[in-house]
Order: structure tokens, then sequence, then C-alpha cells
């Protein structure tokens, strides 16, 4: 019967508490990321689409977005919308259970639904990439909404609503294909990352693209917010133990060896191929590892976890350039580094993955043979097919309804002050 009801783990729903902030920490974290990489002119328009993506989600999740994730499963598909509408019998007792709240695993059961929303946040937040320069913010904050509800939620439902945990049968990815997503690989990094291609492709290119300079107006910026999603990322990968022990820290050290390794592959790229490390290839760099040990976490060592980044960083550097040579704008590089690190670390498992960590699975390497490296390889296939439809579907009604893109001159003027009458920087000071 769920939710169950106890007694919490005091620990384990102290880590839990600082998890959910470090995680919500990341979407303004990636705002400035994402901030720093746009020309001066949208700065702020790409700040705002990042923040925006808290309100939205919750009020969403708080309404029904956490009872359709997480609810009584139907047919491994979806959630119930009567388990827990406006986060009822998420907290609180009753007389049945005296002194006892509802949980989820050992923690209170309305602390995993705050971690739970900050995933589902930064998910919409990265699809933002895709489309800077370009996107009306009123049609932004009404796909975000629609997006959430109709691609994030179901997907949510399919990788993380683990049987014995939050309901009696969980969703078809982990509890039929048993294929291992432990923090969002899937949910968060391939959909969000095809997507954002399927969005960015109906907006069509920023003008002048590709024959314009559109370089980084503040690489600092784009520093500041790698190191705090490194920081946040903490949280997201070793929270999703949901518990203070061995598991979610090994899960930690994994993190921080592959956000390693990938960023010296990618630097190890750039001075091979162009002479000089960046920057920019850096901060890229890390995220790419971080990106693709996020659903491995739990099933590598911690040398695997060294392959996972470095394979990522290596495989992102090259990615992020297949744009030009196809002709998709894709502004931020949200597939060359979201959806193909997340690809990247799903197939990893299926070859590195080892016994000896928490998931219990040998990949290919360690003489486990392809079985999980298919079910890896159905669940990203599943995931791209169902986030790319069901995105273009809500693209194209509004695309040919309320529009999804800016006037010509606004582009031109800059997104800031013709979406929000503002600029980030008063480079002419008023005088008397």
């Amino acid at each position: 019967m769920f939710p169950r009801y106890g007694v919490p783990d005091t620990a384990d729903t102290a880590w839990m508490l600082v998890a959910f902030a470090l995680v919500l920490l990341m979407t303004p974290a990636l705002g400035l990321f994402y901030g720093g990489m746009v020309r001066s002119k949208s700065v702020l328009n790409m700040m705002m689409m990042c923040l925006t993506a808290i309100p939205i989600v919750w009020v969403i999740w708080v309404v029904i977005g956490y009872s359709l994730a997480f609810g009584t499963d139907h047919d491994g598909l979806i959630g119930s919308l009567d388990s827990f509408p406006g986060l009822q019998h998420t907290f609180g007792g009753d007389a049945a259970h005296p002194g006892e709240i509802p949980l989820v695993g050992t923690i209170p059961a309305i602390l995993f639904v705050a971690f739970q929303a900050g995933f589902a946040m930064v998910t919409v937040a990265l699809i933002a990439g895709a489309v800077a320069d370009r996107m009306r913010f009123v049609s932004w904050i009404v796909f975000a909404a629609i997006w959430s509800v109709v691609v994030y939620i179901p997907i949510a439902h399919w990788v993380f609503s683990a049987p014995g945990l939050t309901a009696e049968h969980g969703g078809w990815i982990v509890s039929h294909l048993k294929a291992i997503d432990f923090a969002g690989g899937t949910a968060v990094e391939i959909n969000s990352g095809a997507s954002a291609l399927v969005l960015a492709l109906l907006l069509g290119r920023r003008r002048g693209w590709p024959k314009d300079p559109m370089r980084p107006h503040n690489l600092p910026f784009v520093m500041l917010g790698s190191g705090l999603l490194w920081f946040g990322w903490f949280g997201f990968n070793a929270g999703s133990a949901l518990a203070a022990d061995g598991s979610a820290a090994l899960i930690a050290v994994n993190t921080l060896g592959s956000g390693a390794a990938a960023m010296v592959a990618w630097l190890v790229v750039e001075q091979v191929r162009h002479g000089r490390p960046t920057s920019f290839g850096a901060a890229s760099g890390v995220v790419a590892g971080l990106v693709a040990i996020t659903p491995a976490c739990s099933a590598v060592t911690p040398i695997g976890a060294l392959a996972v980044g470095a394979v990522a960083g290596a495989v992102s550097s090259f990615a992020i350039e297949l744009k030009l040579r196809w002709r998709y704008d894709d502004s931020l590089d949200v597939v060359g580094v979201h959806f193909v690190g997340g690809v990247v670390g799903m197939l990893m498992i299926g070859m590195v993955a080892s016994s000896s960590a928490p998931a219990g699975v040998d990949g290919l390497f360690y003489g486990g043979g392809v079985d999980q490296l298919w079910r890896q390889l159905v669940a990203v296939i599943a995931v791209l097919a169902y986030a790319a439809v069901v995105t273009g579907v809500i693209g194209v009604a509004m695309k040919f309804t309320m529009g999804l893109r800016a006037d010509r001159q606004h582009e031109i003027d800059g997104i800031d002050d013709a979406q929000h009458a503002e600029s980030a920087y008063d480079f002419h000071p008023t005088g008397r």
C-alpha cells in the first residue's frame, strides 16, 4: 500500500534536504551557463527562460504532476491522477498511523516530491539552450507548461517510478525492460536533447547563422555556471540513492571522476585538432561527463566512471560540430552535449557496468554479454522517439496558432529589449 507510513530516518532525511537544495541550484546554474554562451543582447532572456522553469514546473507538479509521475501505475505508462492530487497523502499523519508520516524509502514523501520536482525543472530549462535568440517568451512559457505534462511526466514515470518504492508496479522501462537509468540519462538528458532538436528545427535558424559570429559574450559566466552545475550534480546523482549510505558515496565519487575525465578528454581533442585548449571546452567537457555518468553512476566502478567520462568528453567535442555540417541551429549545443552524452552514458552501462557496483549488473567488458546492452538501447530509442514525436506535435500546433518565433526586428535588435524591455549591461549612463 502506497504511501507507506512510518518514522523517517534522520540521517537520510538530512542528506536529502541537502540534495534537494543542490538539485534546485542546478536550474539557476544552468541559466548562468547558458547566459554566458549567448550574445549580450540575449542574456537576460536566456536566464529568464531557465529560471521560469522553476515556477512553471512546481505549480504543475503540485496540482497533477507528481500524481501522474508517481501515482498508481497504469500498464507501466502513466500514474494515476487520483493518487496524490494537490500532493494529498504525501505529508502529515492520520488516525490510523499515530506519530507516523508518509515515507518514500526512509525519507518523508513530501521531500521526495520536492527532490523529483527539481529534476523536472532542470529538464525543461535544458531545452531553452537550443532556441536561444529567437523564441517568443510567452510562447516559451506555454510550451514549457504543455511539454512538462505530456512529455516529461510520462517518461519520468517510465524511468523513475520504481516498483516497491513509490508504487506496487512501476514504469515499464524500470520494471519490465529493466534498463538501468539511475538518475535520468533518458528522462532528463535524451528527453531534453531530442525535444530541443525538434523545437530548434521548427523555429529555424537564427538570423545570420552560421555566417555571422555568435560567440559567447561572457566566458566567466560559462565557467561559473559549469562549476555550480558540477556542485549541484552531486545532489542530482548521489541524492538519487535516497539515503546517506555507501551507495551514495560511490555515486558521488563516480560523478566527480566522470566530470574530470570528460574535461581532460575534451581539452586533449581541442589541443590535437585546433592547437589550443579553451575555457569553453573545459566547461562543456565537464557537463558532457556529468551528463553521461547520470544514468551510469550506480552501475560502474570508479575506473568505469573515468571511461564513461573520457568517451563522453571526446565524442561530444566532435558532436557539437555536426550542426555545422547538417545545418541545424542548436544554439547552445543541447544536442551535442546532452543528447549525445546521455546516449553515451546509457550505452556505456551495457559495456562497463560491474556487478561490484550497487546496480549489481555486469556489462559486456565484465563478462555480462549483450543482455544489458540491448535493454539500454531499447530505452534510448523509446524515449528518443516519444520525445521527438510529441514535441513535434506540440511545436507544430503552437507554430500555427499563437506562433513560436519572435519578430524579425526583435531578433536583430535583441531579445532582451524586445521581450523584456531591459538590457543586461548599461553602457550609456544617463546624465542629469
